[in-house]
């Protein structure tokens, strides 16, 4: 299982818009999402991204078998989502 490691640039953290860009790109990728030595969850899921209460700047470990779609949601948290239109 491929595993890519990335800090958020969200501004506001993985709140409820970056939150909801994120789990949209995530649904169908079998991606998990996990906070430095925190449990794993299903990065499709709203409810279980926003629950980890990541913050700009921490970092975050995404882990799945799709690897292009690993580096898509990396290069997704790597960006201000706050700032986009």
């Amino acid at each position: 299982m491929a595993q890519r490691t990335v800090e958020v640039a969200s501004a506001q953290g993985l709140h409820a818009r970056p939150a909801t860009l994120f789990t949209q790109a995530a649904a169908g990728t079998g991606v998990t999402i996990a906070k430095d030595g925190g449990t794993p969850v299903d990065a499709a899921s709203i409810l279980r991204v926003m629950a980890l209460g990541v913050k700009n700047g921490e970092t975050v470990t995404l882990e799945g078998e799709d690897e292009a779609a690993l580096d898509r949601l990396v290069a997704l948290l790597a960006t201000d989502l706050d700032a986009e239109q």
